[in-house]
């Protein structure tokens, strides 16, 4: 290759085209995959393949307005038997039939082995071989698009994964040792020689939005991003993708720890200027102690808190810049000026249910009653609501951790997945940790295996609750659409609050009881709410009971 200006270096191969393999050879004789490939036939080890850069062209799609989102988060692995683009397609029409107006899928970036849950990414332009060629995502957007489904990607560009990065032998400029992450040196987003870095992120970006035309991105755990330059690169991203697509609803979303609205912030005439939503794991936090009683771990700083529950469901975040115990520092920014759609809202993800050791979902931890309840809370939210596959028809298979590494890392990362566990109370003896599923098994793998499980008494039952909630949700957008801030709360007894956010002329309420104790002290509620999830009498709210209505503001409500 020619040595050419900046580091870079050039061949021009006249007899190459669309299905040619090539590698890169290095001086010492090892060869390696392009940094950039479209596509690994063999895997990360192998070569990549010249691919057709020919993008989808639907000038009719222009997105949809985010207010509208209705998130549906799958591994495109686990979401079916097959694990392919062509079968998760297929079930595109029971996802639409339910309600769901966006899938945002876990990140498909290439990894190494058969299975992962795509965070151990190397080659970030490549879709994985096991789900099928570039080609095959394009024809699932373009399903997804023909079902007025949004596709929105996660993507990971704070770390590459432990097996298959190449790049550290011949491009050492892209890390750095000035910032250490949790998975090692952090990426050169701010150093010398970082410009080609903060490009090769940014295009990355772009080339998704273009050439397959996702409808967004969501960005994993950017609070591990680390840049001191003067322009963050999570800002520099967010500008070049909103001004290379100004006619297209393009949504940005965040994984951000740190709860930093900043990121968030709408302009004077409430359009978004960076970043459209983040992951809210408070609204989370709140409503999963509230359903399980849990309180280990992060869950201590929210069990049994109801000021936090109201604040996380009226203003966002329930942390602004308070120290939380477990971390031992504070956490967060105000966060009550912004519109309630700059938040997701959920009850499982795969974090929440993957990081648990044997993967369990909300189902199997709380009685239907109270997770009923919880679901009657965030899917009427005015924050975006987002489910986990298999939620909407109550799915009690697990969602464990998996991954196939090779040989040096397989032992190791087994061991590492049940030492974790050691500092819990119920895993401290080692016979116990044993029980925990190797991700290396490909039984782990076969465990997450979504649809082979629809067969449950109950399944229907759950299913036709999820669409009849979502249908009411589609009746209210013109309401939702209308709260543009935070609203105000009051905790009425433990577990039991009220949230009012005003919705133009309008006031919007919620009043819930998450607790299994029967609590009174509510407003009194109109005969023919929203919704209504329990029952109301004249003594007060049932346990786990969940009024919505709208009503005209006005002073003096009756309470009971």
């Amino acid at each position: 290759m020619e040595a050419l200006d900046g580091g870079w270096h050039e061949l021009i191969a006249p007899s190459a085209g669309p299905g040619s393999r090539y590698q890169f050879l290095l001086p010492n004789g090892m060869r390696v995959p392009d940094p950039a490939s479209r596509y690994q036939p063999e895997n990360v080890h192998g070569p990549s393949e010249v691919v057709d850069p020919a993008s989808i062209n639907d000038a009719a799609w222009l997105g949809r307005p985010w207010h509208e989102a209705v998130l549906y988060e799958l591994h495109v692995g686990a979401f079916t038997a097959e694990g392919t683009f062509h079968a998760a397609a297929k079930r595109l029409d029971r996802l639409r039939d339910v309600g769901i107006t966006a899938v945002e899928l876990m990140p498909i970036g290439d990894f190494p082995g058969r299975w992962n849950w795509g965070y151990d990414g190397v080659l970030p332009y490549a879709t994985d071989s096991t789900y099928g060629r570039p080609e095959d995502f394009r024809l699932f957007v373009e399903a997804a698009h023909a079902r007025q489904i949004m596709v929105i990607l996660d993507v990971v560009y704070n770390h590459f994964g432990p097996e298959g990065n190449y790049l550290h032998l011949y491009a050492p400029q892209f890390f750095t040792d000035r910032h250490t992450t949790p998975w090692g040196p952090a990426i050169n987003f701010d150093g010398p020689e970082s410009l080609a870095v903060r490009e090769f992120f940014i295009q990355n970006a772009l080339y998704w939005l273009r050439d397959f035309q996702v409808d967004g991105l969501r960005l994993d755990a950017v609070h591990a991003i680390k840049d001191d330059s003067p322009v963050h690169i999570l800002e520099d991203l967010a500008q070049h993708v909103r001004s290379c697509f100004p006619d297209r609803h393009v949504h940005l979303i965040l994984e951000n720890e740190e709860n930093q609205s900043r990121f968030l912030e709408r302009d004077a005439g409430g359009c978004t200027t960076l970043y459209t939503a983040q992951w809210n794991d408070d609204v989370h936090h709140v409503l999963h102690t509230a359903v399980t009683g849990e309180g280990h771990g992060y869950y201590a700083d929210y069990l049994g808190d109801t000021q936090k529950l109201g604040r996380a469901l009226a203003e966002g975040f329930a942390f602004q810049g308070e120290v939380m115990k477990y971390r031992g520092s504070a956490r967060g920014e105000p966060s009550r000026q912004l519109p309630p759609d700059a938040f997701i809202a959920f009850l499982q993800n795969h974090d929440q249910i993957g990081n648990r050791a044997f993967g369990e979902r909300i189902m199997t931890l709380a009685p239907c009653e109270a997770i009923r309840a919880a679901a009657a809370v965030y899917l009427l939210l005015p924050q975006i609501p987002m489910m986990f596959m298999g939620e909407e028809w109550g799915s009690r298979s697990p969602f464990p951790f998996f991954s196939d590494f090779g040989p040096e890392l397989a032992h190791r990362v087994a061991e590492g997945r049940r030492q974790e566990f050691a500092k819990f109370p119920e895993f401290q003896d080692p016979e116990r940790r044993k029980h925990i599923p190797d991700p290396q098994a490909e039984s782990t793998f076969a465990a997450a295996k979504l649809w082979s499980r629809f067969n449950e008494p109950d399944n229907r039952e759950w299913l036709e609750w999820y669409k009849g909630i979502l249908s009411c949700r589609k009746s209210i957008l013109p309401l939702l659409k209308e709260v543009r801030r935070g609203g105000d709360y009051e905790a009425v007894g433990p577990g039991a609050v009220v949230v009012r956010w005003r919705a133009g002329s309008d006031d919007l309420v919620l009043a819930a009881n998450l607790s299994g104790a029967p609590a009174s002290g509510f407003p009194r509620a109109p005969v023919s709410p929203i919704w209504l999830e329990g029952s109301v009498s004249e003594q007060g709210f049932s346990p786990w009971t969940v009024a919505w209505w709208k009503t005209e503001p006005r002073a003096g409500e009756g309470r009971r």
